[in-house]
């Protein structure tokens, strides 16, 4: 239910936004992207100070690095969207970057994980539905600069959450405190990567260092 209820403030959010859009001055909307930049700076600080194990860290943004551009994470999930836009959208711009931001946005972090372990052993989704909050507010933000990209990112969040909720009882032993931590850590360096792309200081395929998430649970044990 947690999952279901983030998903939906997702597209009311995301409409909201695209609504708004038609009667927000394109200086506006630049400006918008660039409080959200600034907004995903200290957020990204917060979590990435939050790990403990540094050299760990470091190991799991390179190799993930490597791993992430062997396998095009980043052109297959930017592919993706290229083909969900001529299907369903009608913008040319702005549609792949939206979701591509919105997606890493709201499936990064401890609350996904730990909100969806909570929905799955069967406890009161609290976590959830404060991140239904959060992340419903911020989509009125970024549809009104990005468009009906960010909308289909609770698509993203569906499969991601929903997937961690129902698999719950066997991977939760594997999510100990530390494992939570370290993961917030990486989680809050790539927030700063996405932090960069929507100041456009620097592009970054942020996507493509998705692997690090998965390999810091077993960098941490051999960097202890």
């Amino acid at each position: 239910m947690g999952t279901i209820v983030n998903s939906i403030t997702v597209i009311i959010g995301g409409l909201m936004g695209t609504i708004f859009k038609k009667r927000i001055p394109e200086g506006l909307q630049k400006l918008l992207m660039d409080a959200l930049g600034l907004i995903c700076i200290p957020l990204g600080m917060e979590m990435a100070i939050k790990g403990e194990k540094f050299l760990a860290l470091v190991f799991s943004i390179v190799v993930g690095a490597i791993i992430g551009e062997l396998l095009g994470i980043h052109a297959w999930l930017e592919n993706l969207s290229l083909k969900i836009e001529k299907k369903f959208a009608k913008e040319q711009n702005t549609f792949a970057k939206g979701f591509l931001t919105a997606t890493l946005l709201y499936c990064i972090g401890p609350m996904t994980i730990m909100g969806s372990l909570q929905d799955g052993l069967g406890q009161t989704p609290q976590i959830l539905y404060t991140k239904a909050l959060l992340d419903g507010t911020a989509s009125i933000a970024l549809a009104s600069a990005l468009g009906v990209g960010v909308i289909f990112s609770s698509i993203s969040v569906l499969i991601v959450q929903g997937s961690i909720t129902l698999f719950a009882r066997f991977i939760s032993p594997f999510f100990t405190t530390l494992v939570v931590q370290e993961m917030t850590a990486v989680g809050g360096v790539l927030i700063l990567g996405i932090a960069l792309n929507l100041l456009n200081i620097k592009q970054i395929k942020v996507a493509n260092l998705l692997p690090a998430l998965f390999l810091i649970p077993f960098f941490i044990h051999i960097f202890p």
